[in-house]
Protein backbone atom coordinates (compact mmCIF):
# COMPACT_ATOMS: atom_id res chain seq x y z
CA UNK A 1 0.00 0.00 0.00
CA UNK A 2 1.59 3.23 -1.10
CA UNK A 3 1.79 5.91 1.97
CA UNK A 4 -0.69 8.41 0.82
CA UNK A 5 -3.20 5.42 0.98
CA UNK A 6 -1.55 4.48 4.08
CA UNK A 7 -1.87 7.70 5.71
CA UNK A 8 -5.51 8.28 4.35
CA UNK A 9 -6.42 4.92 5.85
CA UNK A 10 -4.81 6.16 9.46
CA UNK A 11 -6.87 9.46 9.17
CA UNK A 12 -9.90 7.67 8.08
CA UNK A 13 -9.25 4.88 11.31
CA UNK A 14 -9.11 7.72 13.98
CA UNK A 15 -12.18 9.34 12.59
CA UNK A 16 -14.10 6.13 13.48
CA UNK A 17 -12.78 5.87 16.50
CA UNK A 18 -13.25 8.77 17.84
CA UNK A 19 -17.02 9.11 16.78
CA UNK A 20 -17.61 5.17 18.51
CA UNK A 21 -15.16 6.30 21.55
CA UNK A 22 -16.38 9.78 21.80
CA UNK A 23 -19.15 10.34 20.32
CA UNK A 24 -20.84 13.27 22.21
CA UNK A 25 -17.79 15.38 21.66
CA UNK A 26 -16.90 14.81 18.33
CA UNK A 27 -20.21 15.49 17.10
CA UNK A 28 -20.62 19.10 16.21
CA UNK A 29 -24.25 19.63 17.40
CA UNK A 30 -24.19 20.11 21.07
CA UNK A 31 -25.74 17.40 22.59
CA UNK A 32 -27.32 20.33 24.78
CA UNK A 33 -29.81 21.80 21.91
CA UNK A 34 -32.64 20.27 22.76
CA UNK A 35 -35.00 23.18 20.87
CA UNK A 36 -34.37 24.58 17.53
CA UNK A 37 -36.73 26.99 16.00
CA UNK A 38 -36.84 27.14 12.11
CA UNK A 39 -37.05 30.77 10.76
CA UNK A 40 -38.22 30.97 7.09
CA UNK A 41 -36.95 33.47 4.57
CA UNK A 42 -39.95 33.11 2.31
CA UNK A 43 -41.48 36.75 1.56
CA UNK A 44 -44.64 35.26 3.26
CA UNK A 45 -43.47 34.50 6.40
CA UNK A 46 -43.25 37.33 9.08
CA UNK A 47 -40.84 37.68 12.72
CA UNK A 48 -42.59 38.54 15.89
CA UNK A 49 -41.55 42.23 16.46
CA UNK A 50 -39.42 41.45 19.77
CA UNK A 51 -38.00 37.98 17.96
CA UNK A 52 -34.89 38.62 20.25
CA UNK A 53 -36.74 37.94 22.91
CA UNK A 54 -38.87 34.54 22.12
CA UNK A 55 -35.15 33.59 20.26
CA UNK A 56 -33.14 33.90 23.66
CA UNK A 57 -35.32 30.40 24.86
CA UNK A 58 -34.57 28.48 22.28
CA UNK A 59 -31.08 26.92 21.75
CA UNK A 60 -30.56 27.67 17.69
CA UNK A 61 -32.16 29.34 14.79
CA UNK A 62 -32.16 26.99 11.44
CA UNK A 63 -32.67 29.25 8.45
CA UNK A 64 -34.20 27.38 5.25
CA UNK A 65 -36.84 27.98 2.53
CA UNK A 66 -38.27 27.03 -0.49
CA UNK A 67 -41.07 29.07 -1.48
CA UNK A 68 -39.97 32.06 -3.29
CA UNK A 69 -36.66 32.34 -1.32
CA UNK A 70 -33.68 33.88 -3.20
CA UNK A 71 -30.45 34.29 -2.22
CA UNK A 72 -30.78 38.39 -0.63
CA UNK A 73 -34.06 37.30 1.31
CA UNK A 74 -31.81 34.73 3.15
CA UNK A 75 -28.86 37.02 3.42
CA UNK A 76 -31.56 39.83 4.93
CA UNK A 77 -33.07 36.97 7.15
CA UNK A 78 -29.48 36.27 8.62
CA UNK A 79 -28.89 40.49 9.13
CA UNK A 80 -32.22 40.57 11.16
CA UNK A 81 -30.80 37.19 13.25
CA UNK A 82 -27.69 38.85 13.98
CA UNK A 83 -29.44 40.49 17.13
CA UNK A 84 -31.00 36.87 17.95
CA UNK A 85 -28.74 35.55 21.32
CA UNK A 86 -28.29 32.00 20.03
CA UNK A 87 -26.26 30.59 17.22
CA UNK A 88 -28.41 30.79 13.29
CA UNK A 89 -27.33 27.74 10.65
CA UNK A 90 -28.19 27.79 7.22
CA UNK A 91 -30.03 24.64 5.96
CA UNK A 92 -30.60 26.10 2.24
CA UNK A 93 -33.35 24.37 -0.16
CA UNK A 94 -31.28 25.49 -3.00
CA UNK A 95 -27.18 25.72 -3.59
CA UNK A 96 -28.31 29.18 -5.19
CA UNK A 97 -28.62 30.73 -1.76
CA UNK A 98 -25.55 29.96 0.22
CA UNK A 99 -23.81 33.32 -0.70
CA UNK A 100 -20.08 34.57 0.94
CA UNK A 101 -22.65 36.63 3.10
CA UNK A 102 -24.64 33.69 4.31
CA UNK A 103 -21.20 32.27 5.00
CA UNK A 104 -20.35 34.34 6.80
CA UNK A 105 -22.84 35.06 9.24
CA UNK A 106 -23.97 31.45 9.33
CA UNK A 107 -22.73 29.43 12.52
CA UNK A 108 -22.48 26.38 10.11
CA UNK A 109 -24.30 25.09 6.27
CA UNK A 110 -26.20 22.01 6.84
CA UNK A 111 -26.99 19.79 3.74
CA UNK A 112 -30.74 17.93 4.04
CA UNK A 113 -30.29 14.74 2.17
CA UNK A 114 -33.98 12.85 2.20
CA UNK A 115 -33.32 8.93 2.84
CA UNK A 116 -36.67 7.60 1.30
CA UNK A 117 -37.49 10.18 -1.52
CA UNK A 118 -36.40 9.53 -4.62
CA UNK A 119 -32.83 9.26 -5.68
CA UNK A 120 -32.53 13.07 -6.97
CA UNK A 121 -33.44 14.25 -3.81
CA UNK A 122 -30.50 12.20 -1.87
CA UNK A 123 -27.78 12.48 -5.10
CA UNK A 124 -29.10 14.94 -7.50
CA UNK A 125 -29.37 17.91 -4.81
CA UNK A 126 -26.31 17.25 -3.06
CA UNK A 127 -24.37 16.82 -6.68
CA UNK A 128 -26.11 19.73 -8.04
CA UNK A 129 -25.13 22.08 -5.14
CA UNK A 130 -21.70 20.85 -5.29
CA UNK A 131 -21.55 21.71 -8.67
CA UNK A 132 -22.84 25.62 -7.73
CA UNK A 133 -20.30 25.48 -5.35
CA UNK A 134 -17.42 24.40 -6.98
CA UNK A 135 -18.75 26.18 -10.27
CA UNK A 136 -19.60 29.83 -8.54
CA UNK A 137 -19.11 30.21 -4.70
CA UNK A 138 -15.83 29.04 -4.61
CA UNK A 139 -14.77 30.69 -7.54
CA UNK A 140 -15.98 34.02 -6.45
CA UNK A 141 -14.48 33.62 -3.04
CA UNK A 142 -10.89 32.79 -4.54
CA UNK A 143 -11.19 36.09 -6.91
CA UNK A 144 -12.29 37.98 -3.60
CA UNK A 145 -9.34 36.70 -1.44
CA UNK A 146 -6.38 35.58 -3.67
CA UNK A 147 -4.84 38.46 -5.29
CA UNK A 148 -2.13 37.56 -7.68
CA UNK A 149 0.23 39.90 -8.87
CA UNK A 150 -0.52 41.03 -12.51
CA UNK A 151 3.47 40.66 -13.14
CA UNK A 152 3.31 37.21 -11.40
CA UNK A 153 0.51 35.94 -13.53
CA UNK A 154 1.90 37.48 -16.84
CA UNK A 155 5.07 35.44 -16.53
CA UNK A 156 2.98 31.82 -16.20
CA UNK A 157 1.48 30.23 -18.66
CA UNK A 158 -2.23 30.57 -18.88
CA UNK A 159 -2.36 26.71 -18.20
CA UNK A 160 -0.42 26.54 -14.88
CA UNK A 161 -2.53 29.83 -13.67
CA UNK A 162 -5.77 27.62 -14.96
CA UNK A 163 -4.55 24.03 -12.84
CA UNK A 164 -3.85 26.20 -9.96
CA UNK A 165 -6.92 27.50 -9.69
CA UNK A 166 -8.80 24.30 -10.72
CA UNK A 167 -7.09 22.33 -7.93
CA UNK A 168 -7.45 25.43 -5.40
CA UNK A 169 -11.52 25.49 -6.40
CA UNK A 170 -11.45 21.38 -5.75
CA UNK A 171 -10.23 21.73 -2.50
CA UNK A 172 -12.14 24.42 -1.12
CA UNK A 173 -15.20 22.54 -2.40
CA UNK A 174 -14.26 19.57 -0.74
CA UNK A 175 -13.77 21.65 2.25
CA UNK A 176 -17.10 23.27 2.49
CA UNK A 177 -18.72 19.89 1.40
CA UNK A 178 -17.11 17.77 4.63
CA UNK A 179 -16.94 20.66 6.93
CA UNK A 180 -21.03 21.26 6.27
CA UNK A 181 -23.24 19.29 8.83
CA UNK A 182 -25.51 16.58 7.00
CA UNK A 183 -28.83 16.23 8.25
CA UNK A 184 -30.33 12.86 7.05
CA UNK A 185 -34.05 13.23 6.48
CA UNK A 186 -36.65 10.47 6.90
CA UNK A 187 -39.50 12.42 5.46
CA UNK A 188 -43.21 10.86 7.11
CA UNK A 189 -45.77 13.23 5.86
CA UNK A 190 -46.77 12.22 2.03
CA UNK A 191 -49.10 15.21 1.90
CA UNK A 192 -46.86 17.76 2.85
CA UNK A 193 -44.75 19.93 0.05
CA UNK A 194 -41.25 18.73 2.06
CA UNK A 195 -42.60 14.84 0.39
CA UNK A 196 -43.54 16.71 -2.99
CA UNK A 197 -40.28 17.72 -3.26
CA UNK A 198 -38.36 14.81 -2.42
CA UNK A 199 -40.78 12.49 -4.11
CA UNK A 200 -41.67 10.83 -1.01
CA UNK A 201 -45.17 8.81 -1.60
CA UNK A 202 -47.08 6.76 0.52
CA UNK A 203 -45.46 3.51 -0.57
CA UNK A 204 -42.07 5.49 0.51
CA UNK A 205 -43.56 6.34 4.18
CA UNK A 206 -40.68 3.78 6.34
CA UNK A 207 -42.32 1.59 9.51
CA UNK A 208 -40.30 2.32 12.63
CA UNK A 209 -38.05 -0.96 11.45
CA UNK A 210 -37.09 0.31 8.61
CA UNK A 211 -36.39 4.13 9.69
CA UNK A 212 -33.92 1.98 11.88
CA UNK A 213 -31.99 0.61 9.05
CA UNK A 214 -32.19 4.17 7.32
CA UNK A 215 -30.34 5.53 10.18
CA UNK A 216 -27.58 3.02 10.64
CA UNK A 217 -27.02 3.50 7.45
CA UNK A 218 -26.85 7.23 7.65
CA UNK A 219 -24.50 7.14 10.81
CA UNK A 220 -22.03 3.84 9.70
CA UNK A 221 -21.68 4.55 5.74
CA UNK A 222 -23.39 8.69 4.87
CA UNK A 223 -21.37 10.37 8.50
CA UNK A 224 -24.61 11.92 9.21
CA UNK A 225 -24.55 14.32 12.36
CA UNK A 226 -28.50 14.15 12.07
CA UNK A 227 -31.01 12.06 11.56
CA UNK A 228 -34.04 14.12 11.21
CA UNK A 229 -37.57 12.41 11.43
CA UNK A 230 -39.79 15.19 9.51
CA UNK A 231 -43.65 15.30 9.67
CA UNK A 232 -43.74 18.63 8.07
CA UNK A 233 -46.92 20.31 9.36
CA UNK A 234 -48.77 17.63 11.12
CA UNK A 235 -47.69 16.04 14.35
CA UNK A 236 -46.41 12.17 14.20
CA UNK A 237 -48.38 10.54 17.23
CA UNK A 238 -47.67 7.35 18.25
CA UNK A 239 -46.14 6.59 15.31
CA UNK A 240 -43.48 9.50 15.29
CA UNK A 241 -42.71 8.18 19.14
CA UNK A 242 -42.31 4.31 18.15
CA UNK A 243 -40.03 5.15 15.19
CA UNK A 244 -37.93 7.93 17.05
CA UNK A 245 -37.21 4.92 19.84
CA UNK A 246 -36.09 2.67 17.08
CA UNK A 247 -33.57 6.10 16.02
CA UNK A 248 -32.25 6.60 18.92
CA UNK A 249 -31.39 3.16 19.88
CA UNK A 250 -29.88 2.82 16.56
CA UNK A 251 -27.66 6.01 17.10
CA UNK A 252 -24.78 6.53 19.20
CA UNK A 253 -22.99 9.63 17.23
CA UNK A 254 -25.58 11.69 15.41
CA UNK A 255 -28.25 13.54 16.81
CA UNK A 256 -31.88 12.40 16.70
CA UNK A 257 -34.20 15.38 15.78
CA UNK A 258 -37.75 15.70 15.04
CA UNK A 259 -40.03 18.40 13.70
CA UNK A 260 -43.33 18.20 12.48
CA UNK A 261 -46.73 19.71 14.07
CA UNK A 262 -45.19 20.76 17.40
CA UNK A 263 -47.78 23.04 19.22
CA UNK A 264 -47.90 22.41 22.61
CA UNK A 265 -45.83 21.35 25.38
CA UNK A 266 -47.20 17.87 25.79
CA UNK A 267 -45.98 17.10 21.89
CA UNK A 268 -42.63 18.68 22.70
CA UNK A 269 -42.17 16.34 25.96
CA UNK A 270 -43.48 13.03 23.63
CA UNK A 271 -40.82 13.66 21.35
CA UNK A 272 -38.26 14.15 24.03
CA UNK A 273 -39.48 11.23 25.83
CA UNK A 274 -39.47 9.04 22.95
CA UNK A 275 -35.96 9.34 22.09
CA UNK A 276 -35.73 12.81 19.98
CA UNK A 277 -32.34 14.81 21.32
CA UNK A 278 -33.91 17.66 19.91
CA UNK A 279 -37.65 19.14 18.57
CA UNK A 280 -37.42 21.24 15.75
CA UNK A 281 -40.47 24.12 15.35
CA UNK A 282 -41.14 26.72 12.58
CA UNK A 283 -45.01 27.17 11.31
CA UNK A 284 -45.95 28.05 15.80
CA UNK A 285 -42.85 30.94 15.90
CA UNK A 286 -44.34 32.88 12.71
CA UNK A 287 -48.03 32.40 13.41
CA UNK A 288 -46.94 34.43 17.18
CA UNK A 289 -46.31 37.30 14.36
CA UNK A 290 -49.62 37.06 12.84
CA UNK A 291 -51.26 36.69 16.20
CA UNK A 292 -49.21 40.31 17.84
CA UNK A 293 -50.32 42.14 14.74
CA UNK A 294 -54.42 41.12 15.12
CA UNK A 295 -54.12 41.49 18.94
CA UNK A 296 -52.73 45.35 18.63
CA UNK A 297 -55.86 46.38 15.86
CA UNK A 298 -57.99 44.71 18.57
CA UNK A 299 -56.69 46.38 21.44
CA UNK A 300 -56.42 49.79 19.51
CA UNK A 301 -60.22 49.29 18.81
CA UNK A 302 -61.08 48.50 22.19
CA UNK A 303 -58.74 50.57 24.52
CA UNK A 304 -55.98 52.51 22.80
CA UNK A 305 -53.95 53.49 25.75
CA UNK A 306 -50.32 52.61 24.92
CA UNK A 307 -49.68 52.55 28.51
CA UNK A 308 -48.31 48.68 29.44
CA UNK A 309 -50.15 48.59 32.24
CA UNK A 310 -53.72 48.99 30.28
CA UNK A 311 -51.83 46.77 27.94
CA UNK A 312 -51.32 44.02 30.41
CA UNK A 313 -54.76 44.06 32.04
CA UNK A 314 -56.97 44.18 28.68
CA UNK A 315 -54.38 41.21 28.04
CA UNK A 316 -55.75 39.34 31.05
CA UNK A 317 -59.11 39.90 31.08
CA UNK A 318 -59.14 37.87 27.61
CA UNK A 319 -61.42 34.89 27.55
CA UNK A 320 -57.90 33.55 25.81
CA UNK A 321 -55.94 34.64 27.89
CA UNK A 322 -53.44 31.89 28.69
CA UNK A 323 -54.22 30.34 25.09
CA UNK A 324 -52.27 32.32 22.93
CA UNK A 325 -49.80 31.12 20.04
CA UNK A 326 -46.95 33.14 22.32
CA UNK A 327 -47.30 31.01 24.72
CA UNK A 328 -47.93 27.75 22.49
CA UNK A 329 -44.93 28.19 20.76
CA UNK A 330 -43.19 29.35 24.28
CA UNK A 331 -44.26 26.14 25.80
CA UNK A 332 -42.86 23.44 23.16
CA UNK A 333 -39.15 25.01 24.97
CA UNK A 334 -38.35 22.34 27.92
CA UNK A 335 -36.65 25.48 29.55
CA UNK A 336 -39.37 28.05 30.01
CA UNK A 337 -40.95 27.23 33.04
CA UNK A 338 -44.50 29.49 32.57
CA UNK A 339 -44.87 30.06 28.74
CA UNK A 340 -48.00 32.10 29.67
CA UNK A 341 -46.62 34.34 31.96
CA UNK A 342 -43.75 35.00 29.50
CA UNK A 343 -46.37 35.52 26.67
CA UNK A 344 -48.33 37.90 28.28
CA UNK A 345 -45.23 39.47 28.93
CA UNK A 346 -43.68 39.73 25.05
CA UNK A 347 -47.06 40.50 23.97
CA UNK A 348 -47.50 43.81 26.35
CA UNK A 349 -44.22 44.84 25.54
CA UNK A 350 -44.86 44.24 21.57
CA UNK A 351 -48.59 46.08 21.92
CA UNK A 352 -46.94 48.78 23.18
CA UNK A 353 -43.70 48.68 20.49
CA UNK A 354 -46.49 48.54 17.76
CA UNK A 355 -48.77 51.31 18.71
CA UNK A 356 -45.36 53.67 19.27
CA UNK A 357 -44.02 52.66 15.94
CA UNK A 358 -47.19 53.49 14.10
CA UNK A 359 -47.42 56.75 15.60
CA UNK A 360 -44.08 57.09 15.27
CA UNK A 361 -44.70 56.83 11.04
CA UNK A 362 -47.97 59.32 11.09
CA UNK A 363 -45.96 61.34 12.20
CA UNK A 364 -43.47 60.77 9.72
CA UNK A 365 -45.79 61.71 7.03
CA UNK A 366 -47.49 64.71 8.03
CA UNK A 367 -45.08 66.98 6.52
CA UNK A 368 -45.67 70.09 8.59
CA UNK A 369 -44.48 68.10 11.65
CA UNK A 370 -40.80 69.13 12.05
CA UNK A 371 -38.74 66.24 13.70
CA UNK A 372 -36.00 64.95 14.12
CA UNK A 373 -33.36 62.80 12.11
CA UNK A 374 -34.44 59.26 12.41
CA UNK A 375 -32.28 57.76 14.91
CA UNK A 376 -31.44 60.57 17.28
CA UNK A 377 -34.42 60.69 18.71
CA UNK A 378 -35.00 58.54 22.36
CA UNK A 379 -37.16 55.87 22.84
CA UNK A 380 -40.57 56.11 24.03
CA UNK A 381 -40.81 57.43 27.90
CA UNK A 382 -41.97 54.03 28.70
CA UNK A 383 -39.09 51.72 27.17
CA UNK A 384 -37.19 51.54 30.27
CA UNK A 385 -39.97 49.56 32.41
CA UNK A 386 -41.97 47.65 29.53
CA UNK A 387 -38.67 46.40 28.05
CA UNK A 388 -37.00 45.60 31.21
CA UNK A 389 -36.03 41.98 31.08
CA UNK A 390 -37.45 41.32 27.82
CA UNK A 391 -34.41 42.92 25.56
CA UNK A 392 -31.54 42.65 25.98
CA UNK A 393 -29.66 46.46 27.61
CA UNK A 394 -33.89 47.33 27.87
CA UNK A 395 -33.65 47.01 23.80
CA UNK A 396 -33.25 50.66 22.96
CA UNK A 397 -31.03 50.12 20.57
CA UNK A 398 -33.02 47.31 18.85
CA UNK A 399 -36.07 49.93 19.20
CA UNK A 400 -34.06 52.47 17.09
CA UNK A 401 -33.69 49.94 14.25
CA UNK A 402 -36.96 49.00 14.18
CA UNK A 403 -38.24 52.43 13.86
CA UNK A 404 -35.65 53.68 11.33
CA UNK A 405 -36.82 50.28 9.27
CA UNK A 406 -40.57 52.04 9.93
CA UNK A 407 -40.38 55.24 9.70
CA UNK A 408 -37.32 56.08 7.00
CA UNK A 409 -35.89 53.19 6.11
CA UNK A 410 -32.59 54.35 3.87
CA UNK A 411 -31.02 50.60 3.00
CA UNK A 412 -32.77 47.51 1.47
CA UNK A 413 -31.71 45.77 4.63
CA UNK A 414 -33.91 48.18 6.55
CA UNK A 415 -36.90 47.46 3.84
CA UNK A 416 -36.44 44.46 4.53
CA UNK A 417 -36.45 44.48 8.11
CA UNK A 418 -39.55 45.93 7.74
CA UNK A 419 -41.51 43.82 5.61
CA UNK A 420 -39.94 40.89 7.93
CA UNK A 421 -41.73 42.85 10.83
CA UNK A 422 -44.56 43.92 9.31
CA UNK A 423 -44.49 47.56 10.39
CA UNK A 424 -45.81 49.12 7.52
CA UNK A 425 -42.47 49.78 4.82
CA UNK A 426 -43.21 49.00 1.31
CA UNK A 427 -42.55 45.87 0.75
CA UNK A 428 -38.76 45.54 -0.17
CA UNK A 429 -37.34 44.79 -4.26
CA UNK A 430 -35.92 41.13 -2.64
CA UNK A 431 -37.82 39.16 -5.38
CA UNK A 432 -35.20 39.82 -7.72
CA UNK A 433 -31.46 38.25 -7.54
CA UNK A 434 -28.54 40.67 -7.15
CA UNK A 435 -26.81 41.62 -10.59
CA UNK A 436 -23.28 40.45 -9.21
Amino acid sequence: MSLPRTLYTAVDAVHVLGQELFGDVTNPIPSSWTHVTKVDPEPAKRLPLLYPAYLAHTDAVSVGGSRGVTATHTEATFDALAVAPVPAFHEPSDAAHVTAETRARAAFLALPEVLNGDADSLVGELGAGVATLHDELVPDQLRDTLSVPDRLRDALPDAVVDHVGDRLADVLTSWLVRSAVSEAYIVQNPDSAAAREAGVGEADVLSPAAARERALAAEHRLDSEVVYLEYSGTFGGERATETLGELAEATQWARVWYGGGVRSAEAARAVLDAGADTVVVGDVFHDVAVEERRLTAAYHEAVGDPEPDAIRAWLANRDEASDTTAAAYLSTIPTVADPADHATTYLTATIACRLWLDHERSQSDDEETSRPAVGTEPAPPWETTVLDGVLTNGGETFLRRCRAAAVDPTTELDRALAHSLDVGCEEPSLDTERDD
